[in-house]
C-alpha cells in the first residue's frame, strides 16, 4: 500500500522506537518470509499473549510492509496513542453491526490498494490451557471472501515466556528466542461461489485456524490437540480478560488486532 509521508514518518518514528527495545528484549527467528505476497494480503497469526501484535509487526515492517491493525475504538480516544494511530492509519472498530461494516469498508480500502491487514480470527487471547489456538470468529473469512485477498496463516512461539498471558512484567532473562512462522496463503477458491452466509464463513474460518495451527505445531514439535478449544463449551466470554482457574470474568484487555467486531457482521445474518 503507498502510504502517505505522514504515515510513513509516523511508522519510522515508532519503529526506531520499538525495534531496539524488542531487539533487547528477545531474539528473533523469522520463516517463509517469502511467502508473503507481493499485492495487499490478510495476515492471520494465533494469538497468546498481549505483545503478540509488536511481534507481527517487527517482522512484517522488517519486510517493508507496513503493519494495519484492527484496533478498538477505544483506544482511539485516547490523548496520544489515537493520535499515533490514526497517522498510522491502523482501523477502529467497534463491537456493533454498523461499527463493523464500517471496518469491513475501509479494510477492504487497505487490501485493494495492496496492503496488509493483521487480523486475530480468535478475536482475543486464546483461552487454551495450553495456548493453542481456540475457535476462530469468521471477520477475516469475511473480509478475504469480499475483496479476494489471500490470507497468510502465521504462527508465533516464545513471545508468551518474555511476556505471559496477562502477566504484569516482562521475562527477560534468560533470554528468549520468539520464532515467527509464516505460510502459504489459504486456499479459500472453494468458498468462493457460496452463499456469505454462516456455514459458508465458518467453514472457511475452521481452514484458517487448521492452517495457523498447523503452522504452530511445527513450530513447538508437538501435536495439536484434535479438537479445538471453544470458549462457550467452558461457560467463557469471547471476548475481554479471564481467569484461568475459575469463570469470574474480568473486564478491560485490550487486543491491538481483533477479529470479533467483525464477526458481528456475519452474526446479524447480513
Amino acid at each position: 500500500m503507498k502510504e502517505s509521508a505522514k504515515s510513513r514518518a509516523t511508522f519510522v518514528l515508532l519503529a526506531g522506537i520499538a525495534r531496539p527495545l524488542m531487539n533487547i528484549l528477545m531474539s528473533k527467528k523469522w520463516e517463509g518470509t517469502e511467502k508473503l505476497p507481493a499485492g495487499g494480503f490478510i495476515a492471520a497469526p494465533n494469538h497468546c499473549t498481549e505483545i503478540d501484535p509488536i511481534v507481527i509487526g517487527h517482522m512484517l515492517y522488517n519486510q517493508r510492509r507496513a503493519p494495519h491493525f484492527l484496533a478498538k475504538s477505544g483506544l482511539f480516544r485516547a490523548p496520544v496513542l489515537g493520535a499515533l494511530l490514526r497517522a498510522t492509519k491502523q482501523i477502529p472498530v467497534e463491537r456493533s453491526t454498523a461499527g463493523a461494516n464500517r471496518s469491513l469498508q475501509v479494510a477492504q480500502e487497505v487490501v485493494d490498494a495492496g496492503g496488509a491487514i493483521i487480523i486475530y480470527p480468535e478475536g482475543t487471547l486464546t483461552r487454551d490451557p495450553d495456548l493453542w489456538p481456540m475457535k476462530g470468529h469468521t471477520g477475516a473469512a469475511r473480509l478475504a471472501l469480499k475483496t479476494g485477498a489471500p490470507v497468510v496463516p502465521m504462527a508465533h512461539w516464545g513471545a508468551h515466556e518474555v511476556f505471559p498471558r496477562y502477566a504484569k512484567r516482562f521475562h527477560i532473562f534468560p533470554r528468549k528466542t520468539v520464532r515467527v512462522l509464516v505460510g502459504e496463503p489459504v486456499d479459500l477458491s472453494a468458498f468462493a461461489d457460496r452463499p456469505m452466509d454462516r456455514t459458508t464463513l465458518s467453514e472457511a474460518t475452521d481452514v484458517i485456524m487448521d492452517a495457523v495451527t498447523e503452522l504452530l505445531a511445527t513450530l513447538r514439535g508437538e501435536e495439536a490437540p484434535a479438537e479445538r478449544w471453544d470458549p462457550a463449551n467452558y461457560n467463557q466470554a469471547k471476548h475481554g480478560r479471564f481467569v484461568e482457574r475459575g469463570s469470574h470474568q474480568v473486564k478491560g484487555e485490550s487486543s491491538a488486532a481483533d477479529d470479533g467486531s467483525l464477526d458481528q457482521e456475519a452474526e446479524s445474518g447480513k
